[in-house]
């Protein structure tokens, strides 16, 4: 019985924004229910007061020097006065206005005698001003479970919504601003960022009053109900205009997996139309699997044809596989596995439904520790059932352990393997110019060693190529980005290394970059620096990428005192000796006068190393070229040695 699709319960104004979530978002996002609400803040008025210093005068100077240098027997202000060649008038009314800053002390004979916070100012250069006050606003936000400052109040706005409380109790979990001591308060307002409390400035909020009223001021939201296809899962979203309130949502999520939300009265979204709409996206997803590989068999039969009519003497080898699709059957499939795998350059992106140790042995882990030495990142997605709990064949984590365990020469595991799901599809794309598909299992068998009638396409045509490396990456990159917010959320180093990992076998380095430097998590950044380490090996990286120009810029950030420092030292050096060996030229520019000031500082660059020129003829080390091929004879009795090698590996991985 197929289940009939009703319409989405979704708010007509929010219609625009729903198609707009599921235009931006990844493959597999379809938005379900959207309803918009009401809901409370909380507004205070407080006056807080803010000691400022200024740069002092010549005169100031002139007097607090005199303190400062002139301690075993201070001159009086008459003295300084006619020392000065001044009016005594002035210098007295100067250092009055000092002595109400509490820069000098009082003394019966007016001696100049700095007090301890005088000596403070004066190394510091400036003199206190007389506090100011301003007014400022305090928000409580129970949506966002936090509290902040506004420099000006929000206004009250009539809004004509259901109320969000009246169906989900929210507790506020926002300190009451009574409560707060003047510390506290210091940080949330400095953190609201309105240029109030700037302590490295020397400018202090020194106290806080508050107004006995708070006023209500009521804020519209949206809260959408989001099904994600990859992981089977619903998930609530609750926005302020484009903002997503994050701990509103993950708020909801927590009580609707609770059961404590009901789906049906708060959005009026039904168990049938989820169903509906869940089998609705799975079976869109695979018909566009499908539908590619209809498009790559089709292609197939027609080069067939085009063969059998022009002459298969005619064609070469090398015209046959030039921008076309070649069928392999049986025994063909594993060699042609292996020796596509072994002419990688770049990457590798697998999906296999299931992996096994009698495929994933010793020598194939072998074979993959050869192409990431080379540079080579490699990515395996598997999985067949649309939950992790649901597989019968789950990959044996022995196997999984070895896979992590190939690592780049900078120690990062080159390969990463993610349980994605829900597909059954057998793919394999190399350096986005060559795809595997069809009914191999390219990482399991099931033990019977005669051929079962498998038949796999070799593709090299660039668009059909480029179809089905995008597929898979686009999985990818969702599953990374999912790992990369849970390392950002719980600070988990080790996801956001996967992440890392990921992103560089994806060629998204630069987006790597922006997202470390987003989440301030400058603890990663020498990760980063291994990470593109591996790119410039195999070339997949350019040396003169832009992104490196920001890249290197950012050991500014570092001290000497930093807990990495060794191993930012030693990435660092390793990262510009990899683009001094492909352009020497490019790595000179990025050691500018400024980035060699910071090497030094940190001692990435020793005193023996007076100026760049020397440093990159320590660390340029040229990577080692891969074997050329043999030719002639050798070439021959090579070739025919490794086929027949070839079939007994097949028979008896099979």
């Amino acid at each position: 019985m197929f289940l009939v699709s009703s319409p989405k319960p979704i708010d007509p104004a929010l219609q625009e924004f729903a198609q707009q979530i599921e235009k931006q978002s990844p493959a597999g996002i379809s938005v379900l229910a959207g309803r918009q609400f009401r809901y409370c803040l909380e507004q205070i008025s407080v006056e807080v007061t803010i000691s400022e210093p200024r740069k002092f005068n010549i005169l100031e100077e002139f007097i607090l020097r005199a303190g400062m240098e002139i301690e075993l027997i201070p001159p009086t202000e008459n003295e300084l006065a006619q020392a000065l060649g001044l009016d005594p008038v002035f210098v007295q009314n100067t250092a009055m206005t000092l002595r109400s800053l509490e820069t000098l002390a009082v003394t019966p004979d007016a001696r100049i005698i700095l007090t301890p916070q005088g000596r403070q100012f004066y190394l510091e250069g400036s003199v206190p001003q007389p506090p100011q006050t301003k007014q400022i606003y305090a928000i409580s936000d129970p949506l966002q479970g936090n509290l902040f400052f506004l420099s000006s109040a929000l206004e009250e706005i009539q809004i004509e919504l259901p109320i969000f409380e009246d169906l989900i109790a929210i507790e506020n979990r926002c300190q009451e601003i009574s409560e707060l001591g003047l510390e506290e308060l210091q940080r949330i307002i400095q953190a609201s960022g309105l240029g109030l409390h700037v302590p490295e400035d020397g400018k202090i909020i020194t106290a806080a009053n508050f107004t006995k009223e708070t006023q209500a001021i009521w804020q519209s939201v949206a809260i959408f109900v989001i099904f994600d296809a990859l992981e089977d899962a619903i998930k609530l979203q609750v926005r302020r205009g484009k903002q997503i309130l994050h701990y509103a949502s993950d708020l909801l999520d927590i009580l609707q997996n609770e059961g404590k939300v009901s789906l049906q009265n708060l959005l009026h979204l039904s168990d049938e139309t989820i169903a509906a709409e869940r089998e609705e996206l799975f079976d869109r997803r695979n018909q566009e699997v499908e539908a590619r590989i209809q498009k790559i068999e089709q292609q197939a039969i027609e080069t067939v044809k085009e063969l059998r009519e022009a002459g298969t003497q005619v064609a070469s080898k090398g015209d046959r596989e030039k921008d076309q699709v070649i069928l392999l059957r049986d025994s063909q499939i594993r060699q042609s596995f292996l020796e596509t795998l072994r002419g990688g350059n770049r990457e590798i992106l697998i999906y296999s439904p299931w992996v096994s140790k009698e495929v994933v042995d010793n020598e194939f882990i072998e074979l993959l520790q050869k192409l990431v030495n080379r540079g080579l990142w490699i990515l395996i997605g598997h999985g067949i059932s649309r939950r992790q709990e649901d597989e019968t064949r789950p990959i044996p984590p022995q196997v999984e352990q070895k896979l992590r365990e190939i690592k780049t020469r900078e120690g990062l595991s080159a390969v990463q393997v993610f349980w994605l799901g829900n597909s059954h599809a057998k793919e394999v794309v190399v350096d986005r110019k060559i795809h595997l598909c069809g009914s191999h299992n390219w990482l399991s068998y099931r033990g019977d060693k005669l051929p079962r009638g498998e038949t796999v396409y070799k593709v090299a045509t660039a668009d059909r190529v480029e179809e089905a490396y995008e597929f898979l990456a686009v999985r990818f990159k969702d599953y990374a980005r999912e790992l990369w917010e849970s390392a950002v959320q719980n600070r988990d180093a080790n996801l956001a290394e996967t992440s890392l990992c990921t992103w560089g076998a994806l060629g998204m380095e630069e987006m790597a970059l922006n997202q470390l430097q987003l989440a301030n998590w400058l603890e990663l950044y020498p990760v980063w620096l291994k990470v593109v380490c591996q790119g410039l090996r195999s070339k997949k990286i350019s040396p003169d990428s832009a992104y490196l120009v920001t890249a290197i810029s950012m050991v500014s950030q570092f001290s000497v005192d930093d807990f990495n420092l060794e191993s930012l030292r030693s990435n660092l050096c390793q990262l510009i000796g990899a683009i001094a060996a492909l352009d020497r030229r490019q790595a000179l520019k990025l050691l500018n006068e400024q980035i060699w000031l910071h090497f030094r500082r940190l001692g990435i660059a020793d005193s023996v190393l007076v100026k760049p020129d020397d440093f990159l003829l320590k660390y340029a080390v040229k990577e080692p070229d891969r074997p050329q091929k043999t030719s002639g004879k050798k070439a021959y009795n090579k070739k025919n040695k490794g086929i027949a090698g070839g079939k007994r590996q097949e028979a008896e991985e099979q």
